[in-house]
Protein backbone atom coordinates (compact mmCIF):
# COMPACT_ATOMS: atom_id res chain seq x y z
CA UNK A 1 0.00 0.00 0.00
CA UNK A 2 1.41 3.37 -0.97
CA UNK A 3 2.03 5.82 1.85
CA UNK A 4 2.59 9.56 1.56
CA UNK A 5 6.37 9.17 1.43
CA UNK A 6 6.24 6.76 -1.47
CA UNK A 7 3.82 9.02 -3.36
CA UNK A 8 6.15 11.98 -2.95
CA UNK A 9 9.10 9.84 -3.98
CA UNK A 10 7.38 8.82 -7.20
CA UNK A 11 6.46 12.46 -7.91
CA UNK A 12 10.04 13.59 -7.27
CA UNK A 13 11.51 10.95 -9.55
CA UNK A 14 9.14 11.95 -12.33
CA UNK A 15 9.96 15.60 -11.75
CA UNK A 16 13.67 14.96 -12.16
CA UNK A 17 12.97 13.36 -15.53
CA UNK A 18 10.53 16.06 -16.57
CA UNK A 19 10.79 17.97 -19.81
CA UNK A 20 8.59 20.10 -22.01
CA UNK A 21 7.74 18.08 -25.10
CA UNK A 22 6.71 19.46 -28.45
CA UNK A 23 8.29 22.05 -30.76
CA UNK A 24 9.59 25.39 -29.56
CA UNK A 25 8.20 28.39 -31.43
CA UNK A 26 10.57 30.29 -33.68
CA UNK A 27 9.55 33.43 -35.52
CA UNK A 28 9.22 32.64 -39.24
CA UNK A 29 11.84 34.08 -41.52
CA UNK A 30 10.34 36.21 -44.28
CA UNK A 31 12.41 37.71 -47.06
CA UNK A 32 11.41 41.38 -47.43
CA UNK A 33 12.50 43.98 -49.99
CA UNK A 34 14.70 46.80 -48.75
CA UNK A 35 12.24 49.48 -49.82
CA UNK A 36 8.97 49.97 -51.61
CA UNK A 37 9.11 50.25 -55.39
CA UNK A 38 6.09 52.51 -55.97
CA UNK A 39 6.88 55.85 -57.68
CA UNK A 40 7.20 59.10 -55.81
CA UNK A 41 4.79 61.91 -56.55
CA UNK A 42 5.63 64.19 -59.42
CA UNK A 43 5.12 67.26 -57.26
CA UNK A 44 8.43 68.86 -56.35
CA UNK A 45 8.33 69.76 -52.67
CA UNK A 46 11.11 70.51 -50.23
CA UNK A 47 8.88 70.13 -47.16
CA UNK A 48 9.41 67.01 -45.05
CA UNK A 49 7.07 64.12 -45.88
CA UNK A 50 4.28 63.12 -43.54
CA UNK A 51 5.09 60.23 -41.22
CA UNK A 52 3.28 57.08 -42.27
CA UNK A 53 3.41 55.67 -38.74
CA UNK A 54 1.62 58.69 -37.29
CA UNK A 55 -0.74 57.24 -34.69
CA UNK A 56 -3.31 59.96 -35.39
CA UNK A 57 -2.83 60.65 -39.08
CA UNK A 58 -6.15 62.44 -39.49
CA UNK A 59 -4.71 65.52 -37.74
CA UNK A 60 -2.44 66.05 -40.77
CA UNK A 61 -5.59 66.89 -42.78
CA UNK A 62 -6.12 70.02 -40.63
CA UNK A 63 -9.88 69.51 -40.38
CA UNK A 64 -11.26 69.83 -36.82
CA UNK A 65 -14.59 68.30 -37.76
CA UNK A 66 -12.91 65.21 -39.20
CA UNK A 67 -10.80 64.88 -36.05
CA UNK A 68 -13.91 65.16 -33.89
CA UNK A 69 -15.71 62.43 -35.85
CA UNK A 70 -12.73 60.08 -35.65
CA UNK A 71 -12.35 60.57 -31.90
CA UNK A 72 -16.04 59.91 -31.41
CA UNK A 73 -15.93 56.74 -33.49
CA UNK A 74 -12.93 55.43 -31.53
CA UNK A 75 -14.84 55.73 -28.27
CA UNK A 76 -18.38 54.77 -29.36
CA UNK A 77 -18.22 52.50 -32.41
CA UNK A 78 -20.15 49.30 -31.70
CA UNK A 79 -17.81 47.04 -33.68
CA UNK A 80 -14.94 48.31 -31.55
CA UNK A 81 -16.87 47.72 -28.35
CA UNK A 82 -17.57 44.15 -29.47
CA UNK A 83 -13.86 43.64 -30.24
CA UNK A 84 -12.93 44.94 -26.78
CA UNK A 85 -15.35 42.44 -25.24
CA UNK A 86 -13.76 39.61 -27.26
CA UNK A 87 -10.35 40.73 -26.00
CA UNK A 88 -11.61 40.78 -22.40
CA UNK A 89 -13.00 37.27 -22.90
CA UNK A 90 -9.63 36.04 -24.19
CA UNK A 91 -7.88 37.57 -21.17
CA UNK A 92 -10.36 35.85 -18.86
CA UNK A 93 -9.63 32.50 -20.50
CA UNK A 94 -5.92 33.18 -20.09
CA UNK A 95 -6.40 33.84 -16.37
CA UNK A 96 -8.33 30.58 -16.10
CA UNK A 97 -5.56 28.65 -17.86
CA UNK A 98 -2.93 30.07 -15.48
CA UNK A 99 -4.76 28.57 -12.51
CA UNK A 100 -3.87 25.11 -13.88
CA UNK A 101 -0.35 25.66 -12.51
CA UNK A 102 -1.68 25.47 -8.97
CA UNK A 103 -3.76 22.97 -6.99
CA UNK A 104 -7.51 23.13 -7.41
CA UNK A 105 -9.25 23.13 -4.03
CA UNK A 106 -12.99 22.65 -3.68
CA UNK A 107 -15.37 21.92 -0.85
CA UNK A 108 -18.47 19.76 -0.89
CA UNK A 109 -21.01 18.72 1.68
CA UNK A 110 -23.63 15.98 1.70
CA UNK A 111 -26.54 16.24 4.11
CA UNK A 112 -29.50 13.89 3.96
CA UNK A 113 -31.79 11.29 5.33
CA UNK A 114 -31.81 7.77 4.02
CA UNK A 115 -34.29 4.91 4.32
CA UNK A 116 -33.09 1.45 3.45
CA UNK A 117 -35.15 -1.55 2.38
CA UNK A 118 -35.60 -4.43 4.75
CA UNK A 119 -33.16 -6.53 2.77
CA UNK A 120 -30.51 -3.77 2.92
CA UNK A 121 -30.87 -3.02 6.60
CA UNK A 122 -29.89 -6.53 7.78
CA UNK A 123 -31.86 -6.08 10.98
CA UNK A 124 -30.55 -2.61 11.75
CA UNK A 125 -32.75 0.52 11.75
CA UNK A 126 -33.77 1.42 8.24
CA UNK A 127 -33.80 5.22 8.81
CA UNK A 128 -30.61 7.20 9.31
CA UNK A 129 -29.30 10.71 8.87
CA UNK A 130 -25.86 11.63 7.57
CA UNK A 131 -23.59 14.67 7.23
CA UNK A 132 -20.40 14.42 5.12
CA UNK A 133 -18.34 17.63 4.63
CA UNK A 134 -15.19 17.27 2.51
CA UNK A 135 -12.33 19.40 1.20
CA UNK A 136 -10.97 18.09 -2.10
CA UNK A 137 -7.70 19.03 -3.75
CA UNK A 138 -6.27 18.05 -7.13
CA UNK A 139 -3.14 19.11 -8.92
CA UNK A 140 -1.77 18.08 -12.28
CA UNK A 141 2.00 17.86 -12.01
CA UNK A 142 3.13 19.40 -15.30
CA UNK A 143 6.12 17.16 -15.95
CA UNK A 144 5.79 17.19 -19.74
CA UNK A 145 4.62 20.77 -20.36
CA UNK A 146 0.97 20.23 -21.23
CA UNK A 147 -0.16 22.97 -18.84
CA UNK A 148 2.66 25.30 -19.88
CA UNK A 149 1.86 24.84 -23.57
CA UNK A 150 -1.82 25.49 -22.90
CA UNK A 151 -1.09 28.70 -20.97
CA UNK A 152 1.20 29.97 -23.70
CA UNK A 153 -1.37 29.12 -26.38
CA UNK A 154 -4.04 31.08 -24.51
CA UNK A 155 -1.62 33.99 -24.06
CA UNK A 156 -0.94 34.12 -27.79
CA UNK A 157 -4.67 33.96 -28.58
CA UNK A 158 -5.25 36.90 -26.22
CA UNK A 159 -2.46 38.81 -27.99
CA UNK A 160 -4.04 37.93 -31.34
CA UNK A 161 -7.36 39.36 -30.15
CA UNK A 162 -5.53 42.53 -29.07
CA UNK A 163 -3.98 42.81 -32.52
CA UNK A 164 -7.35 42.17 -34.15
CA UNK A 165 -8.79 44.97 -32.02
CA UNK A 166 -6.07 47.30 -33.28
CA UNK A 167 -6.80 46.23 -36.87
CA UNK A 168 -10.50 47.01 -36.42
CA UNK A 169 -9.59 50.40 -34.98
CA UNK A 170 -7.46 51.19 -38.01
CA UNK A 171 -10.33 50.09 -40.25
CA UNK A 172 -12.89 52.22 -38.41
CA UNK A 173 -10.67 55.30 -38.63
CA UNK A 174 -10.18 54.67 -42.34
CA UNK A 175 -13.93 54.28 -42.91
CA UNK A 176 -14.72 57.49 -41.03
CA UNK A 177 -12.08 59.47 -42.90
CA UNK A 178 -13.14 57.95 -46.22
CA UNK A 179 -16.84 58.67 -45.68
CA UNK A 180 -16.07 62.23 -44.56
CA UNK A 181 -13.89 62.94 -47.59
CA UNK A 182 -16.47 61.44 -49.92
CA UNK A 183 -19.09 63.68 -48.29
CA UNK A 184 -17.02 66.83 -48.82
CA UNK A 185 -16.19 65.77 -52.38
CA UNK A 186 -19.89 65.26 -53.18
CA UNK A 187 -20.68 68.63 -51.69
CA UNK A 188 -18.06 70.20 -53.95
CA UNK A 189 -19.59 68.47 -56.96
CA UNK A 190 -23.00 69.76 -55.85
CA UNK A 191 -21.63 73.31 -55.66
CA UNK A 192 -20.20 73.01 -59.17
CA UNK A 193 -23.48 71.62 -60.50
CA UNK A 194 -25.50 74.43 -58.95
CA UNK A 195 -23.12 77.09 -60.28
CA UNK A 196 -23.36 75.61 -63.75
CA UNK A 197 -27.14 75.51 -63.44
CA UNK A 198 -27.15 79.26 -62.74
CA UNK A 199 -24.82 79.91 -65.68
CA UNK A 200 -26.96 77.82 -68.01
CA UNK A 201 -30.13 79.58 -66.82
CA UNK A 202 -28.55 82.87 -67.90
CA UNK A 203 -27.70 81.29 -71.25
CA UNK A 204 -31.31 80.13 -71.68
CA UNK A 205 -32.54 83.66 -70.93
CA UNK A 206 -30.10 85.09 -73.50
CA UNK A 207 -31.21 82.58 -76.15
CA UNK A 208 -34.88 83.20 -75.44
CA UNK A 209 -34.32 86.97 -75.62
CA UNK A 210 -32.50 86.58 -78.95
CA UNK A 211 -35.29 84.34 -80.25
CA UNK A 212 -37.88 86.94 -79.22
CA UNK A 213 -35.85 89.57 -81.09
CA UNK A 214 -35.82 87.42 -84.23
CA UNK A 215 -32.12 86.48 -84.05
CA UNK A 216 -32.50 82.80 -83.20
CA UNK A 217 -34.58 79.71 -83.70
CA UNK A 218 -36.71 77.47 -81.52
CA UNK A 219 -34.11 74.80 -82.10
CA UNK A 220 -31.52 76.96 -80.31
CA UNK A 221 -33.75 77.48 -77.28
CA UNK A 222 -34.51 73.75 -77.08
CA UNK A 223 -30.82 72.87 -77.09
CA UNK A 224 -30.08 75.41 -74.35
CA UNK A 225 -32.92 74.10 -72.19
CA UNK A 226 -31.80 70.50 -72.74
CA UNK A 227 -28.31 71.32 -71.42
CA UNK A 228 -29.84 73.07 -68.38
CA UNK A 229 -32.13 70.13 -67.63
CA UNK A 230 -29.26 67.62 -67.95
CA UNK A 231 -27.12 69.58 -65.51
CA UNK A 232 -30.05 70.02 -63.10
CA UNK A 233 -30.71 66.28 -63.13
CA UNK A 234 -27.35 65.65 -61.43
CA UNK A 235 -28.39 67.51 -58.27
CA UNK A 236 -30.80 64.88 -56.82
CA UNK A 237 -28.20 62.14 -57.28
CA UNK A 238 -25.57 64.19 -55.45
CA UNK A 239 -27.99 65.06 -52.64
CA UNK A 240 -28.74 61.36 -52.22
CA UNK A 241 -25.04 60.45 -52.04
CA UNK A 242 -24.42 63.21 -49.49
CA UNK A 243 -27.23 61.91 -47.28
CA UNK A 244 -25.87 58.36 -47.46
CA UNK A 245 -22.45 59.59 -46.32
CA UNK A 246 -24.06 61.46 -43.42
CA UNK A 247 -25.88 58.28 -42.38
CA UNK A 248 -22.69 56.21 -42.64
CA UNK A 249 -20.72 58.60 -40.44
CA UNK A 250 -23.42 58.59 -37.77
CA UNK A 251 -23.58 54.79 -37.61
CA UNK A 252 -19.77 54.56 -37.46
CA UNK A 253 -19.94 56.84 -34.43
CA UNK A 254 -22.53 54.62 -32.76
CA UNK A 255 -25.48 56.96 -33.37
CA UNK A 256 -28.78 56.74 -35.31
CA UNK A 257 -28.35 57.42 -39.07
CA UNK A 258 -29.89 60.91 -39.02
CA UNK A 259 -27.82 62.19 -36.06
CA UNK A 260 -25.35 64.21 -38.17
CA UNK A 261 -27.61 65.45 -40.97
CA UNK A 262 -27.95 68.99 -39.64
CA UNK A 263 -24.33 69.15 -38.52
CA UNK A 264 -22.79 68.03 -41.82
CA UNK A 265 -25.15 69.62 -44.31
CA UNK A 266 -23.08 72.83 -44.28
CA UNK A 267 -20.61 72.38 -47.12
CA UNK A 268 -16.92 72.69 -46.39
CA UNK A 269 -13.85 72.29 -48.61
CA UNK A 270 -11.94 69.05 -48.79
CA UNK A 271 -9.29 68.55 -46.08
CA UNK A 272 -5.70 69.49 -46.81
CA UNK A 273 -3.57 66.71 -48.25
CA UNK A 274 0.06 66.08 -47.36
CA UNK A 275 2.26 66.54 -50.43
CA UNK A 276 4.27 63.45 -49.62
CA UNK A 277 3.86 60.49 -47.29
CA UNK A 278 6.94 58.55 -46.23
CA UNK A 279 6.00 54.85 -46.22
CA UNK A 280 9.09 53.80 -44.27
CA UNK A 281 10.53 50.37 -45.01
CA UNK A 282 8.79 47.02 -45.51
CA UNK A 283 10.39 45.75 -42.30
CA UNK A 284 8.83 48.63 -40.35
CA UNK A 285 5.49 47.89 -41.98
CA UNK A 286 5.48 44.22 -40.96
CA UNK A 287 6.27 45.14 -37.37
CA UNK A 288 3.48 47.75 -37.36
CA UNK A 289 0.61 46.02 -39.18
CA UNK A 290 -1.77 44.57 -36.57
CA UNK A 291 -3.23 41.99 -38.95
CA UNK A 292 0.26 40.56 -39.53
CA UNK A 293 0.87 40.51 -35.77
CA UNK A 294 -2.43 38.71 -35.19
CA UNK A 295 -1.53 36.11 -37.82
CA UNK A 296 1.86 35.45 -36.24
CA UNK A 297 0.35 35.16 -32.76
CA UNK A 298 -2.15 32.60 -34.01
CA UNK A 299 0.76 30.70 -35.59
CA UNK A 300 2.50 30.75 -32.20
CA UNK A 301 -0.67 29.42 -30.52
CA UNK A 302 -0.94 26.64 -33.13
CA UNK A 303 2.66 25.65 -32.36
CA UNK A 304 1.84 25.43 -28.66
CA UNK A 305 -1.15 23.23 -29.43
CA UNK A 306 1.24 20.74 -31.06
CA UNK A 307 3.00 20.55 -27.69
CA UNK A 308 -0.33 19.98 -25.92
CA UNK A 309 -1.11 17.06 -28.23
CA UNK A 310 2.42 15.66 -27.95
CA UNK A 311 2.21 15.64 -24.14
CA UNK A 312 -0.52 13.00 -24.40
CA UNK A 313 2.17 10.51 -25.44
CA UNK A 314 3.52 10.69 -21.89
CA UNK A 315 1.97 9.99 -18.50
CA UNK A 316 -0.34 12.59 -17.00
CA UNK A 317 0.35 12.73 -13.28
CA UNK A 318 -2.30 14.09 -10.91
CA UNK A 319 -2.05 14.47 -7.16
CA UNK A 320 -5.39 14.10 -5.35
CA UNK A 321 -6.19 14.79 -1.73
CA UNK A 322 -9.32 14.68 0.43
CA UNK A 323 -9.95 15.79 3.99
CA UNK A 324 -13.30 15.48 5.75
CA UNK A 325 -15.44 13.46 8.12
CA UNK A 326 -18.60 11.40 8.11
CA UNK A 327 -21.33 11.86 10.69
CA UNK A 328 -24.04 9.19 10.87
CA UNK A 329 -27.18 9.05 13.04
CA UNK A 330 -29.18 5.87 12.75
CA UNK A 331 -29.04 4.19 16.15
CA UNK A 332 -26.51 1.67 14.91
CA UNK A 333 -23.01 0.69 16.05
CA UNK A 334 -21.65 2.90 13.22
CA UNK A 335 -23.14 6.11 14.65
CA UNK A 336 -20.86 9.02 15.37
CA UNK A 337 -18.20 11.10 13.65
CA UNK A 338 -15.37 9.53 11.70
CA UNK A 339 -12.49 11.38 10.03
CA UNK A 340 -11.80 10.73 6.33
CA UNK A 341 -8.62 11.58 4.42
CA UNK A 342 -7.02 10.57 1.16
CA UNK A 343 -3.69 11.24 -0.55
CA UNK A 344 -3.18 9.65 -3.93
CA UNK A 345 -1.03 9.95 -7.02
CA UNK A 346 -2.91 9.14 -10.18
CA UNK A 347 -0.91 8.32 -13.31
CA UNK A 348 -2.86 8.27 -16.55
CA UNK A 349 -0.90 7.08 -19.55
CA UNK A 350 -2.50 6.71 -22.97
CA UNK A 351 0.24 4.50 -24.40
CA UNK A 352 -2.39 1.96 -25.45
CA UNK A 353 -4.22 4.68 -27.38
CA UNK A 354 -1.21 6.02 -29.30
CA UNK A 355 -3.00 5.83 -32.63
CA UNK A 356 -5.52 8.48 -31.61
CA UNK A 357 -2.81 10.57 -29.93
CA UNK A 358 -0.65 10.45 -33.07
CA UNK A 359 -3.66 11.46 -35.16
CA UNK A 360 -4.25 14.50 -32.91
CA UNK A 361 -0.58 15.44 -33.18
CA UNK A 362 -0.75 15.18 -36.98
CA UNK A 363 -3.88 17.36 -37.01
CA UNK A 364 -2.16 19.96 -34.80
CA UNK A 365 0.88 20.00 -37.10
CA UNK A 366 -1.36 20.47 -40.13
CA UNK A 367 -3.09 23.37 -38.37
CA UNK A 368 0.33 24.86 -37.66
CA UNK A 369 1.33 24.56 -41.32
CA UNK A 370 -1.93 26.26 -42.32
CA UNK A 371 -1.28 29.11 -39.88
CA UNK A 372 2.24 29.50 -41.27
CA UNK A 373 0.85 29.79 -44.80
CA UNK A 374 -1.70 32.35 -43.60
CA UNK A 375 1.04 34.35 -41.90
CA UNK A 376 3.15 34.38 -45.05
CA UNK A 377 0.09 35.41 -47.06
CA UNK A 378 -0.70 38.22 -44.63
CA UNK A 379 2.83 39.59 -45.13
CA UNK A 380 2.44 39.53 -48.92
CA UNK A 381 -0.99 41.15 -48.75
CA UNK A 382 0.38 43.90 -46.51
CA UNK A 383 3.17 44.65 -48.99
CA UNK A 384 0.68 44.60 -51.86
CA UNK A 385 -1.67 47.00 -50.04
CA UNK A 386 1.09 49.53 -49.53
CA UNK A 387 2.46 49.28 -53.06
CA UNK A 388 -1.04 49.71 -54.51
CA UNK A 389 -1.80 52.66 -52.26
CA UNK A 390 1.51 54.35 -53.08
CA UNK A 391 0.88 54.04 -56.81
CA UNK A 392 -2.69 55.29 -56.47
CA UNK A 393 -1.69 58.28 -54.35
CA UNK A 394 1.23 59.29 -56.58
CA UNK A 395 -0.74 59.02 -59.84
CA UNK A 396 -3.78 60.76 -58.40
CA UNK A 397 -1.65 63.79 -57.55
CA UNK A 398 -0.25 63.84 -61.08
CA UNK A 399 -3.81 63.68 -62.42
CA UNK A 400 -4.92 66.48 -60.09
CA UNK A 401 -2.33 68.88 -61.48
CA UNK A 402 -3.46 68.36 -65.05
CA UNK A 403 -7.20 68.42 -64.31
CA UNK A 404 -6.89 71.59 -62.27
CA UNK A 405 -5.28 73.33 -65.26
CA UNK A 406 -7.96 71.93 -67.57
CA UNK A 407 -10.75 73.20 -65.29
CA UNK A 408 -9.27 76.70 -65.19
CA UNK A 409 -8.85 76.80 -68.97
CA UNK A 410 -12.40 75.50 -69.55
CA UNK A 411 -13.90 78.15 -67.28
CA UNK A 412 -11.93 80.88 -69.06
CA UNK A 413 -13.11 79.53 -72.44
CA UNK A 414 -16.75 79.41 -71.25
CA UNK A 415 -16.57 83.00 -69.99
CA UNK A 416 -15.12 84.17 -73.30
CA UNK A 417 -17.72 82.22 -75.28
CA UNK A 418 -20.52 83.85 -73.25
CA UNK A 419 -19.16 87.34 -73.92
CA UNK A 420 -18.71 86.61 -77.63
CA UNK A 421 -22.23 85.17 -77.88
CA UNK A 422 -23.70 88.30 -76.29
CA UNK A 423 -21.86 90.41 -78.87
CA UNK A 424 -22.94 88.15 -81.72
CA UNK A 425 -19.36 87.08 -82.47
CA UNK A 426 -19.94 83.35 -82.02
CA UNK A 427 -22.70 80.82 -82.42
CA UNK A 428 -24.86 79.24 -79.74
CA UNK A 429 -23.30 75.87 -80.53
CA UNK A 430 -19.85 77.17 -79.56
CA UNK A 431 -21.24 78.56 -76.30
CA UNK A 432 -23.01 75.32 -75.39
CA UNK A 433 -19.89 73.30 -76.17
CA UNK A 434 -17.84 75.60 -73.93
CA UNK A 435 -20.37 75.22 -71.09
CA UNK A 436 -20.37 71.44 -71.42
CA UNK A 437 -16.56 71.38 -71.37
CA UNK A 438 -16.50 73.61 -68.28
CA UNK A 439 -18.89 71.35 -66.36
CA UNK A 440 -17.05 68.22 -67.46
CA UNK A 441 -13.58 69.49 -66.51
CA UNK A 442 -14.66 71.02 -63.20
CA UNK A 443 -16.43 67.79 -62.29
CA UNK A 444 -13.38 65.75 -63.25
CA UNK A 445 -11.05 67.88 -61.14
CA UNK A 446 -13.35 67.87 -58.10
CA UNK A 447 -13.77 64.11 -58.29
CA UNK A 448 -10.06 63.55 -58.85
CA UNK A 449 -9.18 65.77 -55.89
CA UNK A 450 -11.60 63.80 -53.73
CA UNK A 451 -10.07 60.54 -54.94
CA UNK A 452 -6.60 61.86 -54.07
CA UNK A 453 -7.74 62.46 -50.51
CA UNK A 454 -9.26 58.97 -50.39
CA UNK A 455 -5.97 57.57 -51.72
CA UNK A 456 -4.13 59.30 -48.89
CA UNK A 457 -6.49 57.69 -46.39
CA UNK A 458 -6.02 54.28 -47.98
CA UNK A 459 -2.24 54.75 -47.86
CA UNK A 460 -2.31 55.60 -44.17
CA UNK A 461 -4.64 52.67 -43.58
CA UNK A 462 -2.37 50.24 -45.45
CA UNK A 463 0.58 51.56 -43.43
CA UNK A 464 -1.40 50.93 -40.22
CA UNK A 465 -1.82 54.60 -39.48
CA UNK A 466 -4.64 55.45 -37.12
CA UNK A 467 -3.85 53.51 -33.98
CA UNK A 468 -6.36 54.34 -31.26
CA UNK A 469 -5.50 56.52 -28.29
CA UNK A 470 -8.80 56.01 -26.46
CA UNK A 471 -10.45 52.62 -25.85
CA UNK A 472 -14.15 52.24 -26.64
CA UNK A 473 -16.40 53.14 -23.71
CA UNK A 474 -19.34 51.14 -22.35
CA UNK A 475 -22.80 52.39 -23.35
CA UNK A 476 -24.41 55.10 -21.31
CA UNK A 477 -26.94 54.17 -18.66
CA UNK A 478 -30.29 53.33 -20.13
CA UNK A 479 -28.82 51.75 -23.29
CA UNK A 480 -28.55 48.00 -23.78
Amino acid sequence: MLNLKSILAVGLSLGLAACSVGPRYKQPTVVLPQQFTAPDTATVDVSPPADASDSEFWHSFNDPELSSLVERALTANNDLRAAVDHYDSANALLREAKFDRYPTVTMSTSVGRQKLSEFQAFGYPRNNRFFNPEINASWELDFFGRVRHNIEAQRQLALADASSLAAIQVTVVGEVAGAYIDLRGRQELLRIARENVENEKQTVRLVEAAYSAGRGTEFDTSRARALLETTTSRIPELLSAITLDEYRLAVLCGLPPDAFVSQLEVARPLPDLPDRIDPGTPADLIRRRPDVSASEERLHAATERIGIATADLFPRVNFAGLLGFNELHGDTPFDGISAVNLAALNIDWSFLDRGRVRARIAASRADGDAQLAQYQQSVLLALEDVENALVSYARSQDRDVQLQLAAKDSKRAADLASVRFKNGATSLLDLLDALRAQLKDEDAYAESHSNSALSAVLLYKSLAGGWPQHPPQPPRSGTP
